[in-house]
């Protein structure tokens, strides 16, 4: 304010968080300028390194760093700090990015916003309403993988509280958990709770004291299949935007890890989203680099076999028939040799001879073959544990009755959708949603004839998506 005038001055606007949260480091802008520089050079950003205290200045006094710059800078505060400074506590969020991710930036620092964004109402609809990028697809390359354990290989902190092995199977512990209940009830049920536990906890896990290098890469790895599993549940919710932001943080875990099964695994996941989004060309890409190298060669049987049978599905997707049903060929012959005493992770505890058959049926069902995709539809609702994988098995009812329906069998159809409403009671799944609208679609020829049984099927329908409304 001028005090002679009365008028606000035209002083350039500061920006009050980033400068409080500098005078809470003690640190002076040249020795911000400094910090910032050293965690460039650590994640290969040339361009950040020769940062000066003038650059700090200019942020301070509300210019807005471009690429990713804030994500440094934020990773630079929480190490100074000891705890975790998000982008937007600094005043520097901006705009969600429609195109490629940063690759580059760091890792906990985009977890950390990420997991806020997820569980503040406000900022999880402008993530939802982001869309789905087709740039976000592209596998980084060969040097960033090795640039990755690198860094995670320094991750370790020099002082604070040291995680141990017991600290690592509790969070082993709630892994498990979240992943049987997304297994049951779908990924719209306690999605917020998995994402606070990794956002906190794990997150403070991640970048405390470690007791041992192996202590380290393990907790790494579980914190990547929580974030996969937060994106797999965004994706089975339809929140696709936020699914493929998880994935890619799920990839960069595991790259800190130096994991490549588990890369492989969320690879897998993103080209199977890919696959329903109507991504053939990019599926495909991402399911060859989900085997590429140690990714397949270190994979357990079972994972190596789920693998295979997404690759299988990209490739029908695009076309190319031979090639899936080779790929189908590959799968059924891992998933044969995996055995009860294999050391295989956790992760893959759902796939079994009734998953196989589900995507062996829809690769069938894509590439034109009807009657035997019927029969492997079938064939996995009769072998699946549906108490246990009760989303899944509603789903399998759903995609049976709607492929029974173009084959004419309008009558098995309305049954097998009637026995698919059962199971969904309790169910909270964009994917069970979706058979339904689909179910709907498929039924409205039959219910303007009058024909009662599909009618009342539509009633039951509509009434399941009216409860089912987010």
């Amino acid at each position: 304010m001028n005090e002679r005038t009365g008028k606000l001055s035209a002083a350039p606007r500061r920006n009050a968080k980033l400068a409080a949260v500098i005078a809470e480091t003690g640190w002076s802008h040249a020795q911000l300028a400094q910090a910032v520089s050293r965690v460039a050079v650590e994640a290969g950003n040339e361009r950040l390194v020769s940062v000066g205290r003038s650059h700090v200045s200019h942020w301070v006094a509300g210019s807005t760093p471009s690429g990713d710059a804030p994500a440094v800078l934020a990773e630079t505060l929480s190490r100074r700090l000891g705890r975790v400074v998000t982008v937007d506590e600094i005043g520097l969020s901006g705009p969600v990015s429609h195109g490629a991710p940063d690759w580059s930036a760091d890792t906990l620092t985009t977890l950390a916003d990420l997991g806020r964004g997820n569980v503040d109402i406000e900022r999880r609809s402008v993530l939802r309403a982001a869309g789905y990028s087709v740039a976000a697809l592209a596998v980084p390359s060969q040097t960033w993988w090795e640039a990755m354990a690198r860094r995670g290989a320094q991750r370790s902190a020099r002082t604070g509280p040291v995680i141990g092995a017991g600290d690592l199977e509790a969070i082993r512990e709630m892994a498990d958990v979240f992943t049987r209940i997304d297994q049951r009830r779908g990924g719209g049920h306690a999605r917020t709770a998995v994402a606070q536990y990794l956002s906190s906890d794990v997150s403070s896990a991640l970048r405390a004291s470690h007791s041992s290098p192996a202590v380290r890469r393990d907790l790494f790895s579980v914190a990547g299949e929580l974030a996969y599993l937060c994106g797999w549940m965004a994706f089975d919710d339809a929140e696709h935007a936020t699914a493929q932001k998880y994935f890619t943080v799920a990839v960069q875990l595991a790259a800190e890890a130096d994991d490549p099964p588990l890369a492989g695994h969320v690879l897998r996941a993103m080209a199977h989203q890919a696959v329903d989004l109507g991504h053939p060309r990019q599926a495909v890409q991402l399911a060859k680099a989900s085997l590429d190298g140690r990714r397949s060669a270190l994979a357990s049987a079972r994972e190596r076999a789920l693998l295979e049978v997404v690759h299988a599905r990209a490739l029908a997707a695009n076309g190319d028939g031979t090639a899936a049903a080779q790929a189908l060929l590959r799968a059924e012959d891992n998933l044969a040799g995996a055995t009860e005493g294999d050391d295989e992770p956790g992760r893959v505890f759902f796939f079994g001879e009734a998953s196989l058959a589900h995507e062996t049926a829809c690769t069938l069902r894509d590439l034109g073959d009807l009657t035997a995709a019927t029969s492997q539809f079938r064939h996995s609702v009769r072998t699946r544990k549906a108490a246990t994988f009760t989303r899944t098995h509603a789903v399998t009812l759903g995609y049976l009755g709607a492929v029974q329906a173009r084959q004419g069998a309008v009558d098995e159809a309305c049954s097998t959708w009637s026995t698919a409403l059962d199971v969904m009671d309790g169910v909270h799944s964009g994917r069970t949603r979706q058979t339904v609208v689909d179910m709907r679609a498929a039924l409205s020829p039959f219910r303007a004839r009058g024909i009662p049984t599909a009618t009342e099927l539509d009633q039951r329908a509509s009434r399941y998506l009216a409860s089912a409304a987010r």
